[in-house]
C-alpha cells in the first residue's frame, strides 16, 4: 500500500519559521519520522513539498493516476485560499487526511476556514509533528478499511 504526504507552501521553512508556533523540527525531521512510522505500519510512503500551486495540483493528479491508497496533506496557507488544490484533491478516490502543526481554529480568523475540510476524511491539528503522525495512522486505517469493502 502506497500513501502520499503533501507539504504545501512555506513548509520547507519548518524549524526556521516561527518556532513558537511550529516548533523546531525541520521538514526533513518530519519526513524522517513519517518514514519511520510508515515502516512500522508496513506501508510505502512518499513525501512531497512545493511552494508552487500548480506543481501541487500536478502531484495530486499523479496520485490519482497512480491510485494512491491515501493522502495526508498540510497545504499550509493554501488550506485557506486555494480552490485549485481543493478541486484537485476532490478528484482522488482515496481517503484524504488534513493535518496542521498548529491549531488553526485557535489562530487568526482567516485560518479557521479550510477549503480542504469538506472533502477530507478528517483533520488533525495542534499537535506539532504528532499531527502528521496521527494523520498518517488515520490515513492508513482509512485506506485499509476501504480495501476491505
Amino acid at each position: 500500500m502506497k500513501l502520499l504526504v503533501l507539504h504545501g507552501i512555506n513548509l520547507n521553512m519548518f524549524g526556521q519559521r516561527d518556532p513558537g508556533q511550529y516548533g523546531t523540527a525541520t521538514l526533513a525531521d518530519i519526513d524522517a519520522a513519517l518514514q519511520a512510522l510508515a515502516g512500522e505500519l508496513g506501508v510505502e510512503l512518499e513525501c512531497f513539498q512545493t511552494n508552487h500551486e500548480g506543481a501541487m495540483c500536478e502531484r495530486i493528479h499523479q496520485a490519482h493516476r497512480e491510485a494512491a491508497a491515501g493522502v495526508v496533506i498540510n497545504a499550509g496557507a493554501w488550506t485557506h485560499t486555494s480552490v485549485a488544490i481543493r478541486d484537485a484533491l476532490a478528484i482522488l478516490k482515496c481517503p484524504i487526511v488534513e493535518v496542521h502543526m498548529s491549531n488553526i481554529h485557535a489562530r487568526e480568523p482567516f485560518r479557521h476556514r479550510s477549503y480542504i475540510a469538506d472533502i477530507a476524511r478528517g483533520q488533525v491539528c495542534g499537535f506539532g509533528v504528532d499531527s502528521y503522525l496521527l494523520g498518517l495512522r488515520a490515513a492508513v486505517g482509512a485506506a485499509q478499511s476501504a480495501i476491505k469493502k
